[in-house]
């Protein structure tokens, strides 16, 4: 599993499910994160040959990214991820026997969205990193809309 994690919110952006991950199977991942997202100031990652790759690093140098990696052995410089991926063995994996890929990816899928939206995180004060949109009903189409037709919570951090 390819898991990407955003440091700041904590959020799980995307897990990628294969046999096994290449180098463009980590570009492909990113490029879709980055067309929805935007670019971010760097991605650190360990030092496993899909991120150590010249064609992952010159894709990332390209878009205007930088590389940072954790050093070997010391798990604990990306916490975030560690934590997250200690979550989704706890939490899914250990309690599950999948027969496919598929099976993986839907499964998954399904913890991922839970995990980002309706799972409390104590280091957010016991609120999800990316809480499901509120939107507020409009009135019929023939009449003007409420004042507010939509409002998107997300966690404040202060």
């Amino acid at each position: 599993m390819l898991n990407v994690i955003d440091e700041f919110t904590r959020e799980c952006l995307a897990i990628r499910v294969s046999r096994k991950l290449k180098a463009l199977d980590v570009i492909d991942v990113l490029s879709d994160l980055f067309s929805l997202r935007g670019v971010p100031g760097h991605i650190r990652s360990d030092n496993g040959p899909e991120f150590i790759a010249k064609a992952v690093q010159d894709w990332i140098a390209a878009v205007g990214s930088k590389t940072v990696y954790i050093e070997p052995g010391s798990p604990w410089e990306n916490g975030y991820c560690e934590s997250f991926n200690a979550k989704l063995r706890d939490e899914l994996l250990n309690g599950e026997v999948f027969y496919t890929l598929k099976e993986v990816s839907v499964v998954i899928e399904q913890w991922r969205r839970h995990y980002n939206s309706i799972r409390p995180h104590s280091s957010l004060g016991y609120r999800p990193p990316a809480p499901e949109v509120v939107i507020w009903p409009t009135e019929p189409s023939n009449s003007a809309p409420l004042a507010h037709p939509a409002i998107v919570t997300r966690p404040t951090m202060h």
